[in-house]
């Protein structure tokens, strides 16, 4: 049986079981009350079951492991990445259930991200501990930016799914079997979760799902790129994960300008910003998937030599300048919310021309 056929069989098992497993774990959370109230710094105007993150999870690791056992393609590398998955879904399940401390977290996401630096390796860039230090550093954000991007119907699931089967492509056409197998089951377990996520959402990931979303794809594409040397691999890493990047940056951005929490929620993000230029949360959605099918597109691009490192490093970096700097013009809170009645709408053209007379002055 071919690594391919494995992947399709993976995907498709995946998918069928996150349907499965999303309906049942949704009406126990409901009958638990294990639910995302809403309040002043959320999005949703009702209580949404948590728990969707659980049959991803489950769904990823029982039809990933099985197809790649079958194929004879699990291997150590492997095995650190989908065990550290497990472990932050567990993390994400239990801050779920009861808030634990941000340094709790940390720590935990720290030490799952050395075992797959360690255990799967990483891109060569300056050589020695540093890049080490690096690669752990990276997880860990993508960890969290993910665990960010998950505010908005069907925005975390949607663009995990792009981002697992660009690099299910990638391993199949040259890296590792095992990897392939397992990103085509992160892929369908996505797909099959967007039934009961899309908008509007019966279900949410929860932290279980989000930490467990952003682990594996950071691990994942990590191991894909470990014997790069030079630019092409921490580009190709920045590429694929350029919409929660930009986003995080975004948040993190306003809120330090703004002289608020910064690990507070709200509806500060790139999707928020979008829906308040009058765009609905579908629209949003397909907005964010176009740049991240992009960029991944690019990745694949620049890891085959076909795109200088450099020059899409500048360019990359020249365009989230751009669009974080015209996203701040756009209202990080809706007047709603503070009280002041229906929420202001901003058009694009307002925004470019309001950002082009900030830099005349």
């Amino acid at each position: 049986m071919t690594t391919a056929v494995l992947a399709a069989a993976a995907g498709g098992a995946a998918l069928l079981l996150g349907l499965l497993l999303t309906g049942p774990l949704r009406r126990l959370a409901l009958r638990r009350e294990i639910t995302d109230r809403p309040s002043a710094h959320k999005a949703h105007t009702q209580a949404t079951p948590y728990l969707g993150g659980i049959a991803v999870a489950v769904a990823t690791l029982a039809a990933g492991s099985a197809a790649a056992l079958a194929g004879d393609a699990f291997d150590q590398a492997m095995g650190v990445i989908l065990g550290g998955a497990a472990i932050m879904c567990v993390l994400g399940l239990i801050d779920d259930l009861r808030p634990l401390s941000p340094a709790l977290r940390l720590c935990v996401e720290v030490a799952g991200s050395a075992a797959v630096v360690l255990g799967a390796g990483h891109p060569t860039v300056f050589g020695g501990i540093l890049d080490v230090v690096l690669a752990v550093v990276w997880i860990v954000f993508v960890t969290n930016a993910f665990n960010l991007l998950d505010n908005m119907d069907g925005a975390a699931s949607s663009l995990c799914a792009i981002i697992g089967g660009f690099v299910c492509l990638t391993a199949l056409t040259g890296g590792p079997d095992g990897l392939g197998v397992a990103m085509a089951a992160l892929a369908g377990a996505c797909l099959g979760f967007l039934f009961y996520n899309k908008p509007p959402a019966r279900i949410f990931l929860g932290d279980s799902g989000s930490l467990f979303l952003g682990f594996t794809l950071a691990s994942a594409i990590m191991m894909l790129h470990a014997d790069t040397v030079g630019l092409s691999g921490p580009v190709s890493l920045l590429l694929m994960t350029l919409v929660p990047t930009l986003d995080t940056t975004l948040v993190m951005l306003s809120r330090f300008r703004e002289s608020r929490p910064l690990l507070q929620g709200g509806t500060d993000h790139i999707a928020h910003r979008l829906q308040r230029l009058g765009l609905s949360v579908g629209r949003v959605v397909w907005i964010l998937s176009a740049f991240t099918v992009t960029g991944s597109l690019s990745a694949m691009l620049v890891g085959r030599k076909l795109l200088p490192p450099g020059v899409v490093l500048a360019a990359v970096c020249v365009l989230g300048i751009v669009v974080v700097r015209l996203l701040l013009e756009i209202p990080a809170t809706s007047a709603s919310s503070r009280g002041l009645g229906a929420p202001p709408k901003t058009s694009v053209a307002a925004v470019v021309r309001s950002t082009l007379r900030l830099r005349n002055r």
